[in-house]
């Protein structure tokens, strides 16, 4: 990837680079699905943190659970998770914004101190448009828009999946990318520019 497609895909609406990666292990816990499901969502998660190379944990020492993914069929749904409220800053009126733009998904990063993710919740309406998406890709288009903070255009012209005869898998690109972000030597948050350069260098690197 050149460093210009590498910063396309943390450079903000408003013109502002922004990226961040995890900066703790996951502990993930997932809401309204059935067991196979589940079983599905959490071998997406796995797979892509062994891609990363980062870690997966039982509980989060600060939170209990610091990837938080919720399926349901309706937003109003949401106010009534006891807790949540307290975890997503202005519940009600973000669910209202949400109805109004007719949303099917949404996902709330929090950061620590230095910027790094340290927890993610992710919402899912399960509209006829998701649930006709087969469960593992849904399921892996999820995990990775939540292990970067993306920017809010990053996937809207492609997808980071690509159909592999009858599997739908990571885009090679994408898969690349992830490596070079969670490389031990780059930090865990960046908002300049030049870090696009830095990964675009250590893809070249890898191949």
């Amino acid at each position: 990837m050149t460093p210009e497609e590498v910063s396309a895909l943390f450079t903000r609406s408003d013109g502002s680079y922004s990226f961040a990666r995890w900066a703790r292990p996951v502990a993930p816990v997932v809401f309204g699905v059935t067991d196979e499901t589940l079983t599905v969502v959490k071998g997406a998660l796995e797979a892509v943190m062994v891609l990363c190379g980062h870690q997966m944990a039982e509980t989060d020492p600060e939170l209990g659970s610091n990837m938080m993914i919720f399926f349901f069929r309706d937003w109003d749904e949401l106010p009534d998770v006891p807790g949540l409220d307290r975890l997503v800053n202005d519940l009600v009126p973000l669910v209202g914004r949400l109805k109004e733009a007719d949303a099917n998904q949404y996902r709330v990063f929090h950061f620590d101190e230095a910027g790094g993710i340290k927890a993610c919740f992710i919402f899912l309406r399960m509209d006829e448009n998701l649930s006709a998406v087969p469960a593992e890709t849904l399921a892996l288009s999820q995990i990775v828009q939540s292990v970067l903070l993306w920017s809010d255009t990053a996937f809207r012209s492609a997808s980071p999946l690509v159909v592999s005869g009858d599997k739908t898998i990571l885009r090679p690109d994408i898969a690349a990318l992830l490596r070079a972000a969670y490389d031990p030597v780059m930090p865990a948050a960046a908002g300049d520019p030049s870090h696009a350069l830095r990964l675009s260098a250590r893809i070249t690197a890898a191949q």
